[in-house]
């Protein structure tokens, strides 16, 4: 048995009834909802290269296609010569180092590939990376060096890439320019 509403619910009830006087039912009982906005970082590309890390860099075909001293040049086509004028003189300010001396050439390519995911996701734009000469080696010329030049002309986030200053490790070490990151606000 309901009990019968004091004069407090009876106002409330009116009130209610007066804030909903001109509401009209819904056509259906379902609404359709926006899908939501898609996220702000590129998360199936930051995936696709952490899955790829390993076997994204390739060995050359001949390691020793690199002698000791010789000059590292690469630019991707419509860069700008002033561009590469800069970097060869050492005129960009680096953002990260990274230095593969002492290690293996496995251990080289998964470090250079970790190395250049992290520029990225931090956008720097220049870093320098030092290769050595291969005076240590034991074949007596750069292992290395061979290695670093294909693997970066691999990556599409290299612009380009030339030897070092003497100062900054000369042709035991390059300069690397590279792209700017996608969706970046700042940029």
């Amino acid at each position: 048995m309901r009990k019968k509403p004091t004069p407090l619910e009876e106002d409330e009830r009116a009130l209610f009834r007066a804030a909903v006087a001109d509401v009209s039912p819904l056509d259906a009982d379902t609404v359709a909802l926006t899908p939501p906005p898609p996220p702000t970082h590129p998360a199936k590309r930051i995936a696709d290269e952490e899955q790829v890390l390993q076997d994204m860099l390739s060995d050359p075909d001949d390691p020793a296609l690199v002698e000791t001293g010789e000059e590292l040049l690469f630019a991707r086509p419509g860069l700008q010569h002033g561009i590469m004028r800069k970097l060869r003189r050492g005129q960009y300010a680096i953002g990260a180092e990274l230095d593969l001396h002492g290690m293996t050439t496995a251990e080289a390519r998964l470090a250079l590939a970790a190395f250049l995911l992290h520029c990225r996701e931090r956008d720097i734009r220049c870093v320098r990376v030092i290769h050595g000469k291969g005076n240590r080696s034991a074949q007596c010329r750069p292992v290395l060096k061979g290695k670093v030049n294909h693997w970066l002309r691999q990556r599409d986030e290299v612009l380009a890439f030339c030897s070092a200053r003497p100062v900054d490790g000369g042709t035991g070490a390059v300069y690397v320019l590279l792209k700017r990151r996608t969706g970046n606000l700042g940029a």
